[in-house]
């Protein structure tokens, strides 16, 4: 087992701590495999989940986040966060399956044809766009045409039948996957060389990955690098199906910076090219004191966002379970924030994304949509941090 110990780790590590290198050693041929006689570790997407993992200092007294893992076969997504709650103990914060559901059902078959269940839970990041991009339809209906600068880009036809969602990512593994140890926790590092994105992109695309685990916060950062020969769009965001512990939707709150709402087509949810006011409307969320998480299902993009000491304060909170996290916004490139809630469900994803919905789409008329341009050797960086609190208080709360 010496052969798995990172620089700095003591021999007598905690068994969650084995399982972690354990799974790095899988995933990464340069380190020595685990014995034989190991049981096979579960995998997901052809390759095992990787955690992050800290012991908590405060004895239970404070809010602090105690691990992450990570899909590395089925683009990093950041399948489970857990933070110990006073209280509680260590709480899971999204909603996931057991990773031995999220193997048998993330097959490449069925619903996860294209990888859709990706985003299904858990946090997928969404790259090289988010939400979804509609157009013409080819004759065989397997892929929607869209414009950017002139030039057509085919993408999958993967969602409610004319449209492709939340990017290219869903299935591309990530390689040179390392941890580090760090002084309040752990580090990981990785890259997606993501090329063409299967064909249906332009020019080439490295995707490299910093996320750092501390008690106090999880910061991530990701960077993507324009490898190729030509200019690209490029869009980034995560997706995030934050819980809400109590399970009491009711009397959750989301606060969202956000003043303008994109109005969508009731039929077939495309965005209309309508900006509305928030103000005095169900999508007013920027109460210091937050908005009751609505009955009904939602989902809405907002944009003209105010930043707070250059950043972007959205957050979900659960009094009852005397919770609250932040998804604090670092990257000045985040032009929208998407709110993602099923009625009768406990979740409510909090989006932090470069580009409105529909971002190639016609009926902006022209309009900035969020799609960074890369030239060759250009690179853009996603920046999010997350955050625990105290949940702000509140005198009376109406269910809307």
């Amino acid at each position: 087992m010496d052969s798995l110990t990172l620089p700095g780790r003591p021999r007598q590590m905690k068994l969650r701590q084995l399982r972690t290198l354990a799974a790095l050693a899988l995933a990464l041929p340069a380190v020595a495999a685990v014995g034989a006689d190991t049981a096979p570790a579960i995998t997901v997407g052809g390759m095992p989940p990787v955690t992050m993992h800290r012991e908590p200092t405060s004895h239970g007294h404070e809010r602090e986040f105690t691990s992450i893992t990570l899909l590395p076969g089925r683009g990093l997504n950041t399948f489970q966060i857990t933070a110990s709650l006073p209280g509680r103990g260590e709480t899971e914060l999204l909603r996931s399956p057991s990773l031995q559901a999220a193997s048998e059902q993330m097959n490449e078959r069925g619903e996860d044809a294209f990888g859709n269940l990706n985003h299904s839970f858990g946090g997928a990041f969404l790259i090289p766009f988010t939400s979804r991009a509609g157009g013409e339809l080819s004759d065989d209906k397997k892929l929607v045409t869209v414009r950017w600068h002139d030039r057509e880009i085919r993408l999958p036809n993967d969602y409610l039948g004319h449209y492709s969602v939340h990017g290219l990512i869903n299935t591309l593994k990530a390689e040179d996957v390392r941890v580090h140890q760090s002084a309040d926790g752990e580090t990981l590092t990785a890259v997606i060389r993501a090329g063409n994105f299967g064909g249906y992109w332009l020019s080439r695309t490295d995707i490299r990955y910093r996320i750092e685990l501390r008690g106090d916060a999880i910061d991530i950062r990701i960077t993507a690098t324009n490898t190729g020969s030509e200019e690209e769009p490029m869009g980034m965001g995560w997706h995030p199906f934050l819980r809400i512990v109590s399970g009491d939707r009711a009397q959750a709150r989301v606060h969202l910076p956000a003043a303008r709402y994109a109005v969508v087509d009731t039929i077939d949810g495309r965005p209309t090219g309508e900006l509305r006011a928030v103000e005095a409307t169900a999508n007013d969320y920027r109460s210091p004191a937050g908005a009751v998480t609505p009955d009904a299902s939602t989902s809405v993009n907002f944009s003209k966002i105010e930043r707070t000491a250059g950043s972007i304060d959205a957050w979900l909170a659960d009094a009852k379970a005397n919770y609250a996290i932040r998804v604090r916004g670092l990257s000045p490139q985040i032009q929208t924030l998407h709110l993602w809630s099923a009625k009768d469900d406990t979740f409510c994803a909090i989006e932090e994304q470069y580009n409105y919905m529909d971002a190639f789409g016609p009926e902006w008329h022209g309009m900035d949509t969020g799609m960074v341009t890369l030239k060759p050797g250009e690179s853009t960086e996603w920046h999010v941090r997350l955050e625990l609190f105290d949940p702000p208080a509140v005198r009376e709360i109406s269910v809307r």
